[in-house]
């Protein structure tokens, strides 16, 4: 899994393992987190969503720890054990002046964007750019983004076809092939050397056209083997066929950067994707001093830094990012750092032993699964195609050498006279259409190899560790190894043989800070500080919820900071003094003490990896709970769930629990925590912000100004998104799309829609009807549908965009029409998070303490969309790492939006998210609609564990058994009168 060598989320958990989000690697778990979405590798840890300050009932986030405030904690902060990144922030390059390119000091991007107003859109087009933007202070920023210069001539963009295909279905023999390939007289004779470049699979780009046809044939033979011999009659022999596609026009590409109004809906992605081959010619160039690629457009290279050893048999190393992007006038090369996890080469046993001891419940498969070896008794290589449940002591095979069946561990005692050291092991499967099974002590792991699996919670709190460096530190990696790694600096081949060069010096953008808004409570303003952060001493909620009908689990699972009991009369305290600063904050609470029950659950073990029999001791506990004692069929209205440490799977656990069977609201806390005096009532605020929500509260607000446009008429704010299964899932493990929508006058409740679908499908499959959910509860509140809705979509790429509108904007309007005449004004702003852009401060005084740009920095000019309408905003202060801005790119518009119109209402929305007290680096309705995803990833827990409800390893089900499963494990979602329009899920 990859990080961002950067993160800057705010003050609550990362985004990342738990439950398995991490949006990287296929569609991953919405990898967030980890990978990011994308490819294996892709995405990462400078999330930079400036989370809440409290909170266990936590947005995207590994493990429960710590995070500033309370133990419900949302996108933020680091999980525990810190971030780490020790090196002293800074402005990066502080005494360089800078000066905004010359391609923006003429305004020519405003001229073209006062053009475009005579163009009209057509209903399936993305809306144009109606302006720049001009509220706030105006700033200048350096970007990670570095000039290309191309030829004016045409490049040749050919297919390579592979034959026969047996085999070469393995990226690892396909590289080989090409590397082969490239070696061989033949490359050189049709003058293909130092004249092309591939990606080593099916696409090859020419400087000139080659000859057709053209074949170039390849005798196998890997990188450790000698070539065989001319009269060999046996060896593999492969035949690339190159054919012509078609010309790429670098000169229309041009045109479509300076602006031609007759290019704009000209199909870039080609070239673009071209370039991008050619860039990566040299640091995916094969050979002890050629890099690694992991996932699309990343780059390791294990000669040049040390790697960080993360404990488990897996290390940490640094690489880059490269893509080329368009802007206005000028075709750039975006460079950021990233950060993956990879194999420590050596002794495959121990590593297996060392990754199952680094967390309980790591399973060894989740490790060796897709590891190349080398084997110690014959020397050949192989993939571990699996982790087979026998072990070399009790597996028998036939051995007609030793006169029948024989142990695998007797076999190698009288083979090759070796005394197995781990009999009880595993063994490990290299075989391909047949097993082969080998013990892994007899095998080596091959080095540079980046792991692809899940990683475990202690993993991942050292990868942020190594992953969170400040914005002086990535700058400079950037500017220096990242350019001369990647070849850029140098002009390595073969950008010399394309006519293409690289500029040495990040681009130079204006931007603006934009004034924050003020934040309203019932009785006072809160004081906002220029981190975009203010606290809840002396406030009142705008709007305090009735606290009744609730009830206090605590939770016995053998930690020394657990209550004694019930009857403890520490714990009477705290739930009195909690109960207290509810009242303080505004809230009704009924008298007298709530009932409090415990539940002492069975201790792990690995047959329950997931906490089965522990759920069920909960069940049976709140069972016995009674909020009314003249009643005991009254249900509880909330539950304050009192935790005995971060196990995932209780957590998981309770929220099903809570949620889909026992349809009562759930708060969970953790003991060590909100018993503590320090930090205590600042503990107790956090989690008062949940409760009152929960409760249908309204914790703060905006001033008139900043709501003024949601005031001027009924208006809906939407957030949609949807989250996958990661690395380590059961294969076919559905999807969970979430729609969440305001209800009230104040934006402060969004009740959610929430179903599971299609195993990685991006768009969502019932959004019609999940809309027209979120509409009928709007007009059962109000009196009236809404005239405005505008959308804050969450997870969708750029390559997807057009989709939304063709595919999910109909749904919306579906909704829509199943009321008579009715048809809204709807506005769709896509959030994108898994992006590259960093932008570091040229001064100190527009910089915060640790580099970053200041809270409420915009950026619309110079590395945006050449015609549409897009920007970035950092709308949060960061906490550490290097920050990464939301990139806010409107789809469809009618509205009529202007830019400021736009990003400062979306600016003063990141204000608006309940759970927090400060800005967060999402647009809040999207930020909830994440939120409530990951609550439906408890619902199918163990599958993302990649185990069956019977807690049993479930690899070979079939994709429709398992979506049986998950609708089984599902149990209807939240189906129940009492929470279904609450916001259960924050």
């Amino acid at each position: 899994m990859s990080y961002r060598g950067d993160r800057g989320r705010g003050a609550g958990q990362a985004r990342g393992s738990s439950p398995d989000r991490g949006r990287g690697g296929g569609p991953q778990d919405r990898g967030r987190g980890f990978g990011g979405r994308g490819g294996p590798g892709g995405g990462g840890y400078d999330r930079g969503r400036g989370g809440p300050p409290g909170g266990y009932d936590r947005g995207r986030g590994g493990p429960p720890g710590g995070g500033r405030g309370g133990y419900d904690r949302g996108r933020g902060g680091p999980p525990r054990g810190g971030f780490g990144g020790r090196e002293p922030g800074g402005v990066f390059l502080p005494n360089v002046p800078a000066v905004i390119d010359q391609r923006l000091q003429d305004n020519s991007d405003k001229a073209l964007v006062a053009s475009l107003a005579r163009i009209k859109v057509e209903d399936n087009d993305l809306p144009l750019r109606p302006g720049f933007g001009t509220v706030g202070r105006e700033i200048k920023l350096r970007a990670n983004f570095f000039p290309v210069r191309i030829p004016a001539k045409s490049l040749y963009e050919y297919d390579v076809a592979i034959s026969p295909t047996a085999g070469t279905a393995i990226r690892r023999v396909k590289k080989r092939i090409f590397q082969l390939a490239e070696a061989s007289p033949e490359w050189a004779r049709h003058g293909l050397r130092g004249q092309v470049a591939h990606d080593h699979a099916a696409k090859l780009i020419s400087a000139a056209t080659l000859p057709q046809p053209l074949a170039i044939r390849v005798v196998y033979y890997d990188e450790d083997e000698d070539p065989p011999a001319p009269n060999t009659r046996s060896y593999k022999e492969y035949t690339l066929t190159i054919t012509y596609t078609q010309p790429l026009d670098t000169q229309a590409l041009t045109s479509y950067l300076g602006g031609d109004p007759q290019y704009r809906n000209y199909e870039i992605l080609p070239i673009i994707s071209a370039l991008n081959i050619i860039l990566a010619a040299h640091p995916n160039r094969p050979g002890p001093d050629g890099g690694v690629m992991v996932g699309r457009n990343r780059f390791f290279f294990p000669s040049s830094e040390n790697p960080v050893p993360l404990g488990g048999g897996l290390e940490a190393q640094r690489g880059f990012y490269s893509s080329v992007r368009p802007a206005h006038h000028q075709l750039m090369v975006n460079v950021n750092v990233c950060t993956t996890a990879f194999y420590i080469a050596g002794n495959l046993a121990r590593a297996m032993e060392d990754f199952r001891n680094s967390s309980f419940g790591a399973r060894p498969t989740a490790f060796a699964k897709g590891v190349r070896i080398k084997t110690l008794h014959l020397g050949y290589k192989k993939t571990v195609k699996s982790v087979s449940n026998k072990t070399a002591r009790t597996h028998k095979f036939d051995c007609p050498e030793f006169g029948g069946m024989v142990t695998v561990q007797d076999y190698f005692l009288r083979k090759y006279n070796v005394r197995l050291q781990f009999p009880d092991m595993p063994l490990v499967d290299v075989g391909g259409a047949k097993s082969n099974y080998l013990p892994a002590e007899m095998c080596e792991i091959l080095p540079n190899q980046p792991f692809r699996g899940k990683l475990t919670d202690e993993h991942t709190a050292q990868m942020i560790t190594v992953a969170a460096k400040p914005p002086n530190v990535n700058g400079a990696a950037i500017a220096g190894r990242g350019l001369h790694e990647l070849g850029y600096s140098t002009g390595a081949g073969p950008l010399g043989a394309f006519g293409i060069s690289i500029g040495r010096e990040m681009a130079v953008v204006p931007g603006r800070i934009l004034p924050p808004p003020s934040v309203k409570y019932a009785k006072s303003n809160a004081d906002v500080d220029d981190r975009a952060s203010w606290n809840l001493r002396n406030v009142t909620f705008t709007k305090g919820g009735t606290l009744q009908r609730w009830g206090v689990l605590i939770i016995a699972d053998g930690n020394r900071d657990e209550f004694a009991g019930p009857q403890d009369p520490a714990l009477l305290d705290t739930i009195r003094g909690f109960a207290g600063m509810c009242r303080k904050s505004g809230m009704t609470v009924a008298p007298g003490d709530p009932p409090i029950v415990q539940a002492v659950v069975p201790p792990k073990t690995p047959t329950d990896p997931t906490r089965n029999a522990a759920i069920a001791s909960i069940r049976e506990a709140v069972g016995k709970m009674r909020v009314d004692p003249r009643n005991n069929s009254v249900k509880p209205l909330l539950i304050l769930v009192v935790l005995s440490n971060g196990d995932k799977h209780i957590y998981a656990g309770i929220k099903h629990l809570a949620d889909s069977y026992l349809d009562v609201a759930s708060v969970c806390v953790h003991a060590g925590k909100i018993r503590k005096e320090k930090g205590q009532l600042q503990y107790f605020a956090n989690v008062a912000l949940k409760v009152n929500i929960k409760m249908g509260g309204s914790n703060h607000g905006l001033d008139p100004q900043s709501m003024a446009w949601l005031n001027q008429m009924p208006t809906m704010l939407m957030g949609i998104d949807v989250t996958h299964p990661g690395p380590g899932s059961v294969k076919g493990t559905p999807s969970i799309a979430a729609v969440v929508a305001s209800i009230d006058k104040s934006y402060a409740q969004y009740p959610a829609s929430m179903e599971i679908q299609e195993s990685k499908k991006e768009m969502v499959t019932n959004l019609a009807k999940m809309t027209r959910e979120r509409l009928l509860l709007f007009q059962t509140v109000n009196k009236v549908l809404p005239q405005r809705i505008l959308v804050y979509r969450d997870g969708v790429s750029e390559g997807q965009f057009r989709i939304v509108i063709a595919e999910e904007l109909p749904e919306i309007r579906k909704a829509c029409r199943s009321f008579p005449n009715y048809t809204p004004k709807i506005t769709i702003v896509i959030c994108g998070k898994r992006h590259h852009t960093r932008f570091y401060p040229t001064e100190a005084a527009n910089a915060a303490n640790d580099g970053n740009p200041k809270a409420g920095t915009v950026v619309d000019r110079g590395v945006t969309a050449v015609y549409e309408f897009d920007f970035f905003l950092q709308a949060h202060g960061g906490l550490q790492g290097t920050t990464r801005p939301t990139h806010y790119y409107c789809v469809h518009d009618e509205n009529a939006f202007s830019a400021d119109g736009l990003q400062t209402l979306t600016n003063a929305v990141s204000y608006m998210f309940a759970r927090a007290t400060k800005a967060v680096s999402l647009a809040s309705p999207a930020y909830y609609a994440d939120l409530a995803c990951e609550r439906g990833r408890c619902y199918i827990h163990k599958l993302l564990q990649g185990l069956s409800s019977s807690g049993t390893t479930a690899t070979s089900n079939s994709e429709e058994a398992v979506y049986k499963e998950a609708e089984a494990l599902w149990h209807g979602g939240v189906s129940g009168g009492q929470l279904k329009n609450t916001m259960y899920y924050l």
